[in-house]
């Protein structure tokens, strides 16, 4: 086991990038080929550094898991190189770093040219879309310089068909320097025409592949920070298990940092958080950036190295970044995907992931061991696909094409949903949903937080104005319909319903939780009227011993909501002065003396014990009162 002296002597394996401002373009450049090239030799001879850091590697002379070294080029262009372990037992750690490669070295050894393991990591090279590389031709001091073209020639021959099959071609021996100058030369000319791997508006995201302790420092995880930026004393998730922690500290190519870009090799000293509590093949990510999911959609290519066609509920491994779990395949289009073609599948994941749209995977057989297929993720939470449905495969293929306002009403048509949920939906950076949003003229922008369907706003409309004016005609007496009562009738959240509600602007608030159509008056019919004068006349004859109403109660709704009449209990109702009157008495009284009792208040307005103690259970439900033993107090919140 590797003993960790330091952090500077740890972090110098994982490798990273130099600060964005110096040079923008962060890349990281991987080795592939069969066990046994020369893949280790090389980066050595490149860097200075030998990335097979594990004592077991050193003493087996094999690269077992991933290594990590760094190469200044001549034009001051710094790289992260990446060495993959090539023993085909060892493929899954090959794949959990090769899904941050910017371009690819690919090392044929001179005296065995293409074997099984080259094979099959340039289809694994071709299935997750790398279009950049040199091909390495080692160990050229191991045969006789007159065969060198001919092996050369072999290699270009076995490269047609794939990625790099235009790759330049370099021969080299490692061990003597010979070639390594072109080497370097052709790894400046690769760099210099690579696009810029730059995602600096979408949250951040970094596959973690290697996870350790260091004292006094504590957990340390490393990986290739595919979006971004993070800075020290940002706040993380670690998905998809919801483990938040802080940046302790950022360190790549032996230096501290404060911020780290997109595209660079990244290790992250993390606070809040145990090394126990954090694996490879998790993701940081921006807290709440992803929901995990155990369905996807993927546009899926079956290699030309697969043994047989991709057949319909097969059950794969799947690896994306560091992850792997393993998957069930729904073919959508066929009941096979034959060999070298591609079609689209289901694929409902064992575990969940938190993937991104557009993230490339691959996907294996367990037994025997060897690479199907690979291909990108077109949507990450679709719905349960039916087989063989024309509907389905159409929807999946102008989803594969779409533009951002093509995801985005995808996305928002026929519903509501916040922007949050938006993004999550279309993995849109955020200044591209913003400006995409700004010029999509189905859909409204609801304050900060909502986004709905145009004509979804119309339908609901029409459903609030209907439940209003039913209300009114059923209950014309009354102000207006309870809010909350027209919120459920259209089912909408709260704070959704009272955006809408400003929006139209055709209500109007019009009591203690009521809403009515702007303008509209209760009307009194003559008999009506007259039967209010004559309640409002009785009430005040007799203002704190009030009679036993014994009219419509609708008519009695209509004086409360008016605010004409208070009723403090079932039959006890005070006209509104009489009420007012007693109320700051109540409350006078407490503010002077700390107290008062039911038969304080009977005493002072010379009525009955039954109005008395109505009114005082009317303030304590109210919470304007609360009882103390036998008399009242102020109510206080507890």
């Amino acid at each position: 086991m590797m003993t960790l002296i330091s952090w500077y002597d740890t972090i110098k394996y994982c490798v990273s990038w130099k600060i964005f401002a110096e040079d923008p373009r962060m890349y990281v450049i991987g080795t592939a080929g069969h066990v046994d090239h020369g893949k280790s030799t090389l980066v050595r001879a490149l860097t200075g550094i030998d990335p097979d850091r594990l004592a077991e590697e050193q003493r087996r002379g094999m690269t077992i898991e991933l290594g990590f070294a760094w190469l200044t080029l001549p034009g001051g262009q710094e790289l992260s190189l990446v060495d993959v372990p090539g023993h085909e037992r060892f493929i899954k750690h090959m794949l959990a770093g090769v899904g941050g490669f910017d371009a690819v070295m690919l090392v044929i050894a001179a005296d065995e040219s293409v074997m099984p393991q080259t094979r099959e990591h340039l289809a694994i090279i071709d299935l997750l879309g790398i279009q950049h590389g040199i091909v390495v031709v080692s160990k050229a001091d191991m045969v006789d310089a007159a065969w060198l073209p001919l092996v050369v020639d072999d290699i270009r021959g076995q490269l047609q068909g794939s990625t790099l099959a235009d790759a330049p071609i370099v021969v080299v021996s490692a061990r003597h320097g010979h070639g390594m100058a072109e080497l370097t030369q052709a790894l400046a000319k690769l760099v210099a025409g690579l696009p810029s791997p730059q995602r600096r508006d979408e949250p951040a995201r970094l596959w973690i592949d290697r996870v350790f302790s260091v004292d006094g420092f504590g957990a340390v995880v490393t990986g290739t920070l595919l979006a971004g930026p993070l800075h020290v004393g940002q706040e993380i998730e670690i998905a998809p298990r919801g483990v938040r922690a802080r940046i302790r500290g950022i360190q790549s190519h032996r230096q501290k940092r404060e911020r780290a870009e997109p595209g660079s090799r990244v290790a992250l000293n993390l606070a809040g958080v145990s090394h126990h509590d954090v694996a490879r093949g998790e993701l940081v990510v921006v807290p709440g950036a992803i929901v995990p999911t155990q369905r996807i959609d993927v546009r899926l290519d079956v290699a030309r190295i697969a043994p047989r066609a991709l057949a319909q509920g097969v059950r794969l491994d799947v690896f994306v970044g560091a992850a792997e779990t393993s998957a069930r395949v729904t073919t959508l289009a066929s009941d096979a995907i034959a060999v070298g073609e591609s079609g689209f599948v289901q694929l409902h994941l064992d575990t969940p992931l938190p993937l991104w749209r557009g993230d490339r995977l691959i996907v294996r057989q367990a037994s025997p061991s060897l690479t199907v297929g690979g291909g990108r993720v077109i949507d990450t939470h679709p719905v349960r696909h039916r087989r063989l449905r024309s509907e389905v495969l159409e929807s999946l293929m102008a989803l594969e094409r779409a533009t951002p306002a093509d995801l985005c009403w995808a996305a928002v048509r026929g519903r509501f949903l916040t922007i949050e949920e938006l993004q999550h939906s279309t993995h849109l950076a955020w200044p591209v949903l913003q400006q995409t949003l700004a010029t999509l003229a189905p859909v409204l922008v609801l304050g900060e937080q909502w986004v709905i369907d145009r004509q979804i706003i119309g339908e609901l409309a029409e459903k609030v104005a209907r439940a209003v004016v039913s209300y009114q005609s059923r209950y014309p007496l009354r102000m207006g319909m309870p809010r909350e009562e027209v919120r459920r009738r259209v089912a909408l959240p709260p704070a959704l319903f009272e955006q809408l509600l400003g929006y139209w602007d055709a209500y109007e608030p019009c009591g203690d939780g009521l809403i009515r159509q702007r303008g509209y008056q209760v009307t009194l019919t003559p008999l009506q009227q007259r039967e209010v004068n004559d309640i409002l006349r009785r009430l005040e004859q007799s203002p704190f011993s009030p009679p036993v109403l014994t009219c419509d109660r609708e008519l009695l709704m209509y004086l409360m909501m008016s605010g004409r009449v208070v009723e403090v209990g079932e039959g006890v109702v005070f006209a509104a002065q009489a009420w007012q009157e007693m109320l700051a008495w109540v409350l006078h009284t407490i503010d002077g003396q700390g107290s008062v009792s039911v038969a304080h208040l009977r005493d002072r307005f010379d009525t009955s014990r039954k109005y008395a103690l109505a009114v005082m259970e009317y303030l304590d439900a109210q919470k304007i009162t609360r009882r103390h033993d036998d008399v009242r107090v102020r109510y206080t919140p507890a």
